[in-house]
C-alpha cells in the first residue's frame, strides 16, 4: 500500500477509561413520570441499569483487543482522516467488498459479520474494506465542513483506488447505503454492484424526505395507508434526533462530548427502537465506547447537518444491485426503487441494523448477490 497509508492500532488511555467511569459514577440522573415506558425517551430504570454495566461489568480492553485483531490503517483523503479496517481472505477467488455503517453506528457494527465474509464455510469469500465515516470514531477530527455522502463517496472511490482494487462491491445500510449508491454511481468504471440492506421502518423514514411522495400515495390504499402512517409516525414522533443534529449540531455536540449518559442514550435508543432481534450489549457498548472516547458524538451531528443542507444526491448507479430486506411487508416494493431485475431477498426478522442482528443472513445475501459478478 502506498500513498501515505499507515497501520493503526486502536489504543485508549487508562487515564481516558478511568474517567469515563469517573463520570459514570457521579451522573446526575433525572426523574421519570410514571407510566411513560419508552413513549418519551429512553426509560430511567433501563439506562441507569445499561450505564452501571458499562462502568462495572463491560470490559474495554477486551473490546479493543478484538476491534485490533483486525488490520487497521488511517490515510489522508481530502484533508480529511480515514480509519479503515482491511481485512484480507485467503482465498484466491475473493473479491474486495467495501462495506459503509450508518448512524448511530460504527465499524463495531460488523464485528460478527467480517468473519463469515472474510472465510466462509462455503461460497464467495471477500477481502473486506470497513471504513469509519468522516466525523465518526477514529475517522476524526473532523476537518472541514461539507461531508456530507457525496463528498465522503469521493473519498470512498479514491481509496480503493489506493488499495488498488480495480474491481469491487459496494455494501451499507442507512447512511451506508447512500454513500454506496453514490459510490457506484461515480465509479461505474470499477464498481461490480452495489448491495444495500433495508427495512420498511427506514425506508418509510426515507420517505419523508423525498419530495412529493406523500402525494402519489393513496390513503384509500391498505398499503398506501400503512406508508403514510409510518411516515407521518415518523414526523411527529421519531425524528427528534434527526431535527436537533440537522438544525443544532454544536448545541447537542457540547452535551455528547461531556456526559458518557447522554451519549449512552442517544445510541441506546435508536439500537433499541430500530431492532426486532437482539442485539449484544457488548456490541452496543463498543459503539458508544468509540463515539465517547474520540468525541465522535458531536462531530458525527455535524455530518448529518451537512447531509440535511446538501442537494448532492449522485447519479443512479448503472449496475448491478441487490437489496436485502429485513422485517420485510408489502411496503417496501412501493419505497425502494429497485430496477427491474434487481436482486431482492425478504427476512422476515431484523430491522436497521441487520449486520448486528442477522449477520448470518446478510453475510449468505451478500455471497448469493456477489458471487456470479465480475
Amino acid at each position: 500500500m502506498t500513498e501515505n497509508i499507515q497501520p493503526f492500532r486502536i489504543e485508549i488511555g487508562q487515564a481516558d477509561i478511568d474517567d469515563l467511569h469517573r463520570r459514570l459514577a457521579g451522573a446526575r440522573w433525572p426523574g421519570e413520570l410514571p407510566g411513560t415506558g419508552w413513549t418519551r425517551g429512553v426509560p430511567l430504570g433501563y439506562l441507569k441499569e445499561l450505564a452501571g454495566y458499562w462502568r462495572t461489568g463491560y470490559d474495554w480492553r477486551a473490546a479493543e483487543a478484538r476491534l485490533n485483531s483486525y488490520p487497521q490503517f488511517v490515510t489522508e483523503i481530502d484533508g480529511q482522516r480515514i480509519h479503515f479496517l482491511h481485512v484480507r481472505s485467503s482465498r484466491p477467488d475473493a473479491k474486495p467488498l467495501l462495506i459503509t455503517h450508518g448512524f448511530p453506528s460504527s465499524i463495531a457494527e460488523f464485528l460478527y459479520l467480517i468473519e463469515p465474509l472474510v472465510n466462509p464455510a462455503e461460497g464467495q469469500a471477500f477481502h473486506v474494506i470497513a471504513p469509519s465515516l468522516p466525523g465518526y470514531a477514529f475517522s476524526t477530527p473532523l476537518s472541514a465542513v461539507g461531508w456530507a455522502m457525496g463528498r465522503t463517496a469521493r473519498a470512498w472511490a479514491e481509496l480503493m483506488r489506493r488499495l488498488g482494487y480495480e474491481r469491487y462491491g459496494v455494501h451499507g445500510g442507512d447512511i451506508g447505503a447512500g454513500v454506496s449508491g453514490m459510490v457506484a454511481g461515480l465509479d461505474g468504471d470499477h464498481v461490480i454492484g452495489m448491495h444495500v440492506a433495508t427495512d420498511p421502518l427506514t425506508a418509510a423514514a426515507t420517505a419523508t424526505f423525498l419530495p412529493g411522495m406523500a402525494g402519489r400515495l393513496d390513503e384509500n390504499d391498505p398499503v398506501d395507508k400503512l406508508i403514510l402512517a409510518r411516515m407521518n409516525a415518523f414526523k411527529d414522533e421519531g425524528s427528534g434526533y434527526l431535527a436537533i443534529q440537522n438544525s443544532r449540531p454544536q448545541t447537542i455536540g457540547y452535551g455528547l462530548a461531556d456526559s458518557p449518559v447522554l451519549q449512552l442514550a442517544w445510541i441506546a435508543e435508536k439500537v433499541h427502537e430500530w431492532t426486532d432481534l437482539p442485539v449484544e450489549r457488548d456490541q452496543l457498548l463498543t459503539t458508544v465506547s468509540l463515539y465517547w472516547f474520540t468525541g465522535s458524538g458531536a462531530t458525527a451531528a455535524h455530518t448529518l447537518y451537512e447531509q440535511a443542507h446538501s442537494s448532492e444526491w449522485g447519479r443512479p448507479p448503472a449496475l448491478p444491485q441487490g437489496f436485502a430486506v429485513f422485517g420485510a411487508d408489502e411496503t417496501v416494493r412501493k419505497l425502494v426503487p429497485a430496477p427491474a431485475g434487481a436482486h431482492w431477498t425478504e427476512f422476515p426478522h431484523g430491522r436497521h441494523f441487520p449486520a448486528m442482528e442477522a449477520p448470518a443472513e446478510l453475510a449468505a445475501d451478500l455471497r448469493a448477490f456477489f458471487a456470479p459478478l465480475s
